[in-house]
């Protein structure tokens, strides 16, 4: 039996960047990571909006920076890819990442961007679950991530496709190229090939999870954040997603890609068997759903209904343009102004988390 331990604690806008420091000790940081090899810094931008319980918070970000300079980890860069709906550069800035790394003299990278990183071929070892009849013609992956630490910036949410996201699909992004749209009908099966190409290309990972501001409803982006005041760490990827999906209200094990990468070796998905450090949270439920919409419902009908056999007609072709368009303005156009930006603009009055976040600087 696979033993993980996962650090969980509460904590407060005026105790967060301690808090995280106590965390990551409490969770083991310094025996998850190789002190000789560079850190990945892989923050989580859903949304190039400032919509909090979406994205990697800035308290988030600035704490395990601290964390990991504390224990010797000095060598940190950031990693940031794009995605058909998401403006990392734009997202950065909103999110008030972009100061944070300027703060502490961390190098940002694009993995989109060939004169900063090239892809190259891979060929695991592990089986492949899905990614190999996915890419017949070879798995690509960024070949700067090989030999590196990685750390993800996960938040504690819901997702249309999956669920629950975390750490496990935090590296959706990093290690997949713009043709990863390709995947969605076989999303559980991809996450749990993606954590055994990580485990054999990089030297170590580690996860912080905000809690802080939870999300609940139709994910990644479009939620309902909930103030929750938590923070998880851990260097299983599958044990800290089944604590968080645990706190949210579902059963880990019937979350298939926690399931299949459990029965697979690659982590502790069972609840019961993961040893917690710090808070009780084995009774906590916050009754979170996942819901549907616009976006969502079409995407179910043509990923996952009998109209799945013609997703080659609707994805690998120029079609797929009309259904980037349509996902960007129906987020940027239609849900954000007329339901986001409200939310955003109650929770920095009346939430002191969005208080929180509007004291780090745009700039």
């Amino acid at each position: 039996m696979i033993h993980s331990k996962i650090g969980v604690l509460k904590t407060s806008p005026e105790t967060v960047i301690e808090d995280i420091r106590r965390l990551c000790d409490l969770a083991d940081l310094k025996k998850h990571l190789d002190p000789s090899r560079t850190v990945i810094l892989k923050d989580n931008i859903s949304w190039h909006f400032p919509f909090l319980s979406a994205n990697t918070t800035p308290w988030q970000l600035e704490g395990i920076i601290l964390a990991l300079k504390e224990n010797g980890f000095n060598d940190l860069v950031a990693v940031h890819n794009n995605t058909v709906v998401t403006n990392p550069d734009k997202g950065g800035k909103l999110n008030r990442l972009t100061p944070i790394y300027r703060k502490y003299k961390i190098p940002e990278l694009y993995n989109f961007r060939s004169d900063q990183i090239q892809w190259i071929t891979f060929k695991p070892r592990a089986t492949m679950k899905a990614l190999d009849h996915i890419y017949p013609e070879g798995i690509r992956i960024p070949e700067f991530f090989i030999g590196k630490n990685i750390v993800h910036l996960p938040t504690v949410k819901t997702h249309i496709y999956t669920g629950t996201t975390g750490a496990m699909k935090n590296a959706f992004g990093g290690l997949l190229n713009t043709k990863r749209h390709y995947t969605h009908s076989v999303i559980h099966e991809t996450l749990v090939d993606l954590l055994a190409i990580q485990k054999e290309i990089h030297s170590g990972i580690f996860a912080l999870m905000d809690g802080t501001l939870c999300g609940s409803g139709p994910g990644p982006r479009t939620m309902i954040p909930v103030e929750k005041d938590y923070l998880l760490a851990g260097g299983d990827s599958v044990a800290i997603d089944a604590v968080a999906a645990h706190m949210m209200g579902f059963d880990p094990l019937a979350l298939r890609f926690i399931k299949l990468a459990h029965e697979a070796g690659l982590g502790q998905g069972k609840f019961e068997d993961i040893e917690i450090l710090g808070e009780d949270v084995s009774g906590e439920n916050f009754g979170f759903q996942v819901g549907d919409n616009f976006a969502s419902n079409i995407g179910d009908f043509l990923w996952f209904s009998p109209f799945r056999k013609y997703q080659k007609l609707f994805f690998h072709t120029p079609l797929v343009n009309l259904f980037i368009f349509g996902s960007f303005f129906y987020h940027d156009f239609i849900w954000w102004p007329f339901k986001g930006a409200k939310m955003m603009k109650k929770l920095k009055q009346n939430s002191k988390w969005g208080r929180h976040f509007s004291s780090y600087p745009l700039q």
